[in-house]
């Protein structure tokens, strides 16, 4: 990483953490981004929550402290703006691990799509507002291990010390080109993101390829999916550091019953065979003992029937869409989603107040282009 050197604070006890918040007090602004060990570790909590202000930068060992109570209710307090760059996963975490709700966003990611970067990546944006180039050596390093590794805590600090400058520039930008309201409502919806959980019976089903397979392979598939999923989990470690998803699909599709038919399979090393060979087998076993008429399928949903009235109508709402991004210098899909446009031509508006009761359609969206989504919905 370029950029001058500064000072942080490590925060890894809950006096450390208390002092902290004693410094902040309740400071106007401050910029926060999280780490977690996704990529290594069957859970992704949070590991490290990174938090600067204009006075300093501290980096706070998640598990060491014993608690963030006090810290999400100062980043609950609305007047408290917090900043992040791409906020969607850090909040959905937050929320998740330690029940958090922002107060008052302001996410520079969501910023400059709004006003029309070509690079909205925070290393693009540092580097082109800030002249930071951000190093990505750690970009997938293991933050649930202790000590860290020289460098860093460094790197994970970096994320937050530029933010605030950069969230200025954003502001800035959103100010001159007179679209802070747009952003400001999209802060709104964002700042509100919850955890969900998906149904992990159902998760084999987004298998690449999947779909292509016969019912009986499904059926493989989903127990072989549950047996990674239930190692990974045992050893905490990620998913596919136990066995890559084409790997299993491929053990669906070949259905070997024997632990000397797995050698030579694209995928697996003869170590695993030799350690989780009669594990596969057993998993594989199990899909084949299902029987016939408990086999997963996929549901096969009823296309509707043809409407070229509704076609006709949403292809002139992209001719329409597509017109004023290029106007305003947009990615169409910033601008407004093919999914509002969709639900704009069933809910076919005739006037202004119809247009209002497009759900899917933010209050700006229907400011900046509404009588061109009308007239375009009417057929003008």
């Amino acid at each position: 990483m370029s950029g001058e050197t500064f000072p942080i604070r490590w925060i890894d006890s809950g006096p450390a953490l208390a002092d902290l918040l004693a410094t902040l007090a309740r400071p106007p602004r401050v910029a926060v981004d999280t780490e977690a060990a996704s990529y290594h570790r069957y859970s992704d909590a949070v590991c490290l929550l990174q938090l600067s202000t204009p006075a300093l930068t501290a980096v706070i060992d998640v598990p060491r402290v014993g608690g963030l109570a006090a810290l999400g209710a100062l980043l609950a307090d609305p007047a408290v703006e917090s900043s992040f760059h791409d906020a969607d996963y850090d909040l959905r975490l937050l929320d998740r691990d330690h029940g958090w709700r922002v107060g008052r966003l302001f996410d520079t990611r969501i910023a400059a799509q709004l006003v029309g970067e070509p690079g909205i990546g925070l290393a693009a944006l540092l580097e082109k507002y800030a002249g930071i180039r951000l190093d990505k050596k750690f970009q997938r390093a293991d933050w649930s291990r202790r000590p860290l590794e020289p460098g860093m805590l460094e790197y994970a600090a970096a994320d937050t010390h530029y933010l605030l400058a950069l969230r200025d520039v954003m502001e800035a930008k959103l100010r001159e080109a007179g679209r802070l309201g747009w952003a400001e409502e999209e802060f709104g919806i964002a700042a509100q993101v919850r955890w969900e959980d998906k149904p992990a019976d159902e998760a084999y089903l987004k298998v690449k390829g999947a779909r292509l397979l016969k019912p009986r392979q499904l059926a493989i598939l989903r127990e072989l999916y549950r047996w990674r999923d239930e190692t990974a989990k045992r050893l905490d470690r990620a998913t596919f550091r136990v066995m890559n998803p084409e790997t299993l699909l491929l053990l669906a599709e070949l259905q070997p019953t024997d632990p000397a038919a797995l050698k030579g399979i694209r995928g697996l090393s003869p170590d695993q065979v030799e350690r989780r060979g009669r594990e596969l087998i057993d998993a594989i076993a199990r899909g084949l003992a299902v029987p016939e008429p408990e086999l997963p399928r996929f549901e096969r949903t009823r296309r509707p029937p043809p409407d070229p009235a509704f076609d006709a109508r949403l292809e002139r709402l992209k001719v329409a869409r597509n017109a004023a991004a290029e106007r305003l210098g947009l990615q169409p899909g910033v601008l407004c989603p093919n999914g509002t446009l969709e639900a704009t031509a069933r809910r076919e508006p005739k006037s202004v107040n119809e247009l209002q009761e497009v759900e899917e359609m933010r209050r700006w969206q229907r400011e900046v282009l509404g009588p061109e989504l009308l007239a375009a919905s009417l057929g003008g």
